[in-house]
């Protein structure tokens, strides 16, 4: 349970009371309170025994108390001229006091502070004018009767105001309750979407730098076996084994974060600018770099590193040429990373800018998640491929 709910919850009723519905509890009370006071009425107390018209007229105050929850004005306005009359008859005066107590309280937990007050005020003031006649001893009874009347309206607006305040507190348990949902749901769908990023970049690259020095490989077997450069065969070899060894280190670091959410994060620190002369010479083509950026803030280092990353993989994969060149170009301008990355390969028509793919789409979330954007398609100034990215310097988000 809620330690809130554990405090604001109310006593519970006895079973049998609340095997039963509000409507039936009242008529309970009504019927209970009718015979307490048949009971008053003929053992003791001030006033006459009643007649007929007595009995009818305290049984009758007693009926309007089994709507009591539902229309507490209207059993009010009912039931007070009935009491008023039955006590102007001098009928015994203790005998319809309960269900005075209990009218009054009802109104109280049900109507505004202001209404509490005037209902208390009229009712003062008409039980005044029923004992003005009865002098001094009037007068003190007056006294005695307000006391309660103020306690029951007091109790009333009591229990209104701890009802009111229990139902906020529980809505704003319920509140933060569903903020912190949201927010867990908000933090796992990020962390999902981040864990699909670094996955499709880490699998691209390295399945595409496999792709490449795997063709090397086999270009330097099958070129002239009678010469075979031994040394670059095992050099191609070499590099497949130390991208291997690289996804796989990275993959399972990935998959422990999945296995085990609560673990610290162990990828080590976000890759950056920094990072970009060992990614151009492990592109598998040819790679001019040009990094005019100084420090930048590190995620948008990171996203730069990622965008760049993603753009090599995508040019080696739709370059359609095996003497590539890409140029990539990072510069600072207005605030701002400037990364623009270009291929002079045959598949800039097949990469068409509207292309849904998850490579691109990557690099778009990657630019939204520093308040930057990516822009990608076909070269105008000729063939090939190009990726522009501004990403704004502010601070790390």
């Amino acid at each position: 349970m809620n330690p809130v709910q554990a405090t604001i919850t109310a006593p519970r009723p006895p079973r049998a009371l609340a095997s039963l519905d509000p409507r039936r509890q009242d008529l309970c009370l009504a019927a209970g309170l009718a015979v307490l006071a048949a009971g008053i009425a003929v053992t003791f107390g001030s006033g006459r025994h009643p007649d007929p018209l007595g009995w009818l007229l305290l049984l009758a105050l007693h009926a309007p108390l089994a709507w009591r929850r539902r229309a507490p004005l209207t059993v009010l306005v009912v039931m007070i001229p009935l009491i008023a009359l039955y006590h102007r008859l001098d009928y015994n005066h203790s005998a319809p006091t309960a269900a005075s107590m209990v009218v009054l309280y009802t109104f109280a937990v049900s109507a505004t502070p202001r209404n509490t007050a005037l209902v208390g005020g009229a009712v003062v003031a008409l039980m005044a004018v029923l004992k003005i006649d009865h002098g001094t001893a009037g007068l003190a009874v007056t006294f005695q009767i307000t006391g309660w009347i103020v306690s029951m309206l007091v109790l009333g607006g009591y229990i209104r105001a701890h009802r009111e305040n229990a139902a906020a507190a529980l809505e704003r348990a319920e509140r933060a309750e569903r903020t912190r949902e949201e927010e867990a749901r908000r933090r796992v769908a990020e962390e999902r979407l981040r864990i699909a990023r670094d996955l499709h970049d880490l699998l691209a690259h390295s399945i595409t730098l496999i792709g490449v020095r795997t063709s090397v490989a086999a270009h330097v077997l099958a070129a002239d076996p009678d010469r075979l450069d031994r040394t670059a065969v095992a050099r191609a070899l070499d590099d497949i084994a130390e991208t291997c060894r690289t996804a796989r280190g990275e993959l399972r670091t990935t998959l422990g974060v999945l296995r085990d959410p609560g673990a610290p994060d162990a990828r080590g620190p976000l890759p950056g600018l920094h990072g970009l002369t060992d990614l151009a010479k492990t592109a598998g083509v040819a790679v001019d770099l040009s990094v005019r950026a100084g420090d930048v803030p590190p995620a948008v280092g990171a996203a730069a590193y990622r965008i760049v990353q993603e753009a090599l993989t995508n040019a080696v994969r739709h370059g359609g040429r095996d003497d590539l060149t890409v140029r990539v170009s990072l510069s600072r301008a207005e605030g701002a990373l400037r990364v623009r990355v270009t291929d002079d390969g045959t598949g800039g028509a097949d990469r068409p800018a509207g292309a849904s793919g998850f490579g691109l789409l990557g690099m778009r979330e990657r630019a939204r998640s520093v308040g930057g954007t990516v822009e990608a398609g076909p070269r105008t100034d000729g063939p090939g491929f190009e990726v522009r990215a501004l990403l704004p310097l502010g601070e790390e988000r």
